[in-house]
This record gives C-alpha cells, sequence and structure tokens, in this order.
C-alpha cells in the first residue's frame, strides 16, 4: 500500500468539482471547489453529539447537499491501515468503526479520508502559507493538538498511518513547572496535547492565578506568565520536531495559533532545542485559518491546475 499522496495537477480530474468535508468535534463543516480551486459552495452544520449514526447521516447529507464531484473527508483520528476502522480519534464514538464503508454505501460514491491535521498541511502546502516549501510541517494548536507532514507535495501518512502525530508524544525536557505530568484523554501522561491545546492553556492559567478564563480570554489580557509557559512549551516540542524532520516551514492552525506574539517569541526559544548553529526554518500562521481543512479534504483528489 502506498502511504503517501501526492497532490494532482489535474490530468483526468481537471474538469471535476471537488467536495472537501471537515468533521470536527462541534462543527462538521463542507466545501466545494471548481476545477480551478475556486469556492463555489459552503455549508457548516452542528456535529451531533448522541450517536455515531447521526454523524454519519449529517456528513451524507452534507455531500448530497454539495452535489456531484470527488469527496475528500477529514477525521479527527485515522483509518487504521490493518482493519480500515478509524482509530486515534479523540471524537470516540468514531473509534472502531467503518466510517469510510459506511459513508461510501451512503452516498454511492468512493471516498479518500485523511487525518484532519494532514488535510490542513496539504491545504497550506498546496496555495497556503507552505506553497512552494520543500517541506511543510502543519500543527493544529485547538481542541487537541495534531500535526501533518507534507514532502516535495506528498502528504506522508506513515506505516501506521500515524505520520505527523506530534500531540501525543511526550513533552520534551519537562521542568518542574510541568510537573506532576498531565494526563491526556488517550490515557498517558505527559503528552504534548495535554499542555499546548486551548483548553489546556486554559487549565495551566487557572492552576497558577486561581482564574477561570477562556484562552481567548486570557490572551486579551496579555497575562505575560501564563504566555511564557506557553511559548516555552511551544518552542520545545516544536524544537524536537525540526530536529527530526528539519521542515521549511511550521504552519500554525487552530485557536491558538490567533496569538501573534508567538510568531516573534517561539523562534527566539527554539534554538536552545535544536541541534544546529543556525536554525532557518520559519513559523507563520495559516493562510486559509479555520478552512484549511475542508480545504485539504477536497484536494486530496488533487490540487488546482497549474496556470
Amino acid at each position: 500500500m502506498d502511504r503517501r499522496v501526492r497532490l494532482g495537477r489535474g490530468g483526468g480530474l481537471s474538469g471535476r468539482r471537488r467536495i472537501g468535508i471537515d468533521l470536527g468535534g462541534t462543527k462538521i463543516e463542507a466545501l466545494v471547489l471548481d476545477a480551478e480551486g475556486r469556492e463555489v459552495f459552503r455549508r457548516r452544520v452542528a456535529t451531533p453529539q448522541d450517536r455515531y449514526e447521526s454523524t454519519l447521516e449529517a456528513v451524507a447529507g452534507l455531500v448530497r447537499e454539495a452535489g456531484e464531484g470527488t469527496v475528500g473527508i477529514g477525521i479527527p483520528g485515522a483509518l487504521s491501515p490493518v482493519t480500515g476502522l478509524v482509530k486515534n480519534a479523540n471524537s470516540t464514538r468514531l473509534i472502531g468503526k467503518p466510517f469510510k464503508q459506511d459513508l461510501e454505501a451512503a452516498i454511492g460514491r468512493e471516498v479518500r479520508m485523511m487525518n484532519d491535521a494532514n488535510c490542513f498541511a496539504l491545504s497550506e502546502a498546496v496555495d497556503g502559507a507552505g506553497a512552494g516549501a520543500q517541506v511543510v510541517f502543519g500543527v493544529i494548536l485547538g481542541t487537541g493538538v495534531g500535526g501533518g507532514v507534507v514532502v516535495r507535495g506528498e502528504v506522508l501518512t506513515g506505516v501506521n498511518a500515524i505520520a505527523g502525530e506530534w500531540g501525543h508524544n511526550p513533552l520534551p525536557l519537562p521542568t518542574a513547572q510541568d510537573l506532576p505530568l498531565r494526563e491526556c484523554y488517550c490515557r498517558r501522561r505527559g503528552c504534548i496535547e495535554a499542555y499546548l491545546s486551548g483548553p489546556s492553556f486554559a487549565r495551566d492559567h487557572e492552576q497558577a492565578t486561581g482564574e477561570r478564563l477562556s484562552p481567548e480570554e486570557i490572551v486579551a489580557r496579555g497575562n505575560e506568565a501564563t504566555l511564557a509557559r506557553y511559548e516555552e512549551r511551544l518552542a520545545r516540542a516544536l524544537g524536537s520536531v525540526i530536529n527530526v524532520l528539519d521542515p521549511d516551514v511550521v504552519v500554525l492552525g487552530g485557536g491558538m495559533s490567533n496569538v501573534q506574539r508567538l510568531y516573534d517569541n517561539v523562534p527566539e526559544i527554539w534554538g536552545r532545542y535544536i541541534f544546529s548553529d543556525h536554525v532557518a526554518t520559519r513559523l507563520v500562521r495559516a493562510m486559509h485559518g479555520d478552512a484549511s481543512g475542508v480545504r485539504g479534504a477536497a484536494w486530496l483528489w488533487g490540487g488546482p491546475p497549474r496556470c
């Protein structure tokens, strides 16, 4: 099985509409791009919180409403290369389900399905903040922490379908401020996600100050100590990725990517943790914002034609 997805450039799909679906924990978004990459349809609905079947029907309904075209789906998990079932999903009702097969049966079309962070990275590599780069590491800092890798126009999924899953690596070099190691939803302790997700950022602030605030409120108030802890942890975590992957660019998405000071402060710190005398890797904000995931899902069937 080929574990890489190459960015198509039209070819036999040049005249086709591309439907992208981004299945999130709170919303499902549908997007249709025409053959030139122009948006011709977009719709969001709330993600059902009750049954797997409700989620399946909500996605199928959006595809039917979007009309004809290829279908790409970004999910908050991955498909097991052994069973074809969903694994590693923070939307736990999807775990162990034949979601791809069930959706194809419901809509009568072939579906390409990939982790939502991979879709995000793909979108930013095609025509976003990482366009033209040889190696792009796309990072989602939201309700969870995910990552995706695009190398020379190919999404890397890996033999275990977990390439880019940096959020469930241990936070490097924990300090006294990081202890005791925090529990993650995956039942491990010390995961990067347990420190760098939006909810984790808010919990860190509450533990330090006693104030229960949203991430947006903390940033708006400019709490220096909380923000500095976050930046130092992010620099450590990204430093370990850069040591392994050596990307041209790291693109941030998700709610925490809106913290503008990260782009100045984190590169000032990460050099302490990177095995090089000079770090040329750029840290940039996603060009397409929260639309990158759904755009990348559409591009699973090939990117826009070259000019």
